[in-house]
């Protein structure tokens, strides 16, 4: 890239070192409280005006009762004997950051698709924000798709870019401009 570029990591840049461990505190004790599967009492770690950002079919939750009503009541309906694992967290100041994986029991209706009763997978992500002990931002992105290849819907239609990595595709290339 070229010329002008765009500002990085605005929001974390002046981060407080000095609160990494209580940050810590706050997301280890949440991760602990969804993985219990606590939804009434779970503003022990979120602020009453929160953010939940997800990705596309996640939606947003403006709020602890949306985030409580909106996400955690459905996902809990439509997944059964869920637990979380994180496989990495980074801990940096008032942020913190996860990847890991859900084990889940598909005993409720999902985007439509009735109970299973299959044993599935869910891979996410989270990015939080911790101020006064209190989660104010979650970023979050939840890998639907694969949930959804897993109860046998292929959202892409066929043209998923695994199949470049299979090798039954060949993947396209930019063309030069010269």
């Amino acid at each position: 890239m070229s010329g002008h570029r765009p500002e990085q990591a605005a929001l974390s840049r002046d981060t407080d070192m000095s609160k990494t461990d209580a940050t810590r505190a706050v997301i280890e004790g949440m991760v602990d409280g969804l993985n219990d599967h606590r939804i009434d009492d779970i503003g022990e770690f979120f602020a009453e005006s929160f953010r939940w950002m997800g990705n596309q079919g996640c939606g947003t939750k403006m709020g602890l009762r949306e985030f409580q009503d909106n996400w955690q009541r459905p996902f809990q309906a439509a997944f059964s004997d869920k637990v979380a694992i994180d496989d990495a967290r980074l801990y940096m100041g008032e942020w913190a950051a996860c990847f890991g994986r859900q084990h889940a029991t598909h005993s409720g209706e999902f985007m439509g698709i009735a109970p299973t009763g299959k044993r599935i997978e869910i891979r996410y992500m989270d990015f939080w924000k911790v101020v006064d002990g209190k989660i104010v931002d979650n970023w979050v992105s939840v890998d639907f798709p694969h949930v959804l290849a897993q109860l046998g819907v292929d959202c892409f239609d066929g043209e998923g870019w695994e199949a470049y990595d299979r090798g039954e595709k060949t993947p396209p290339r930019p063309q030069n401009k010269g």
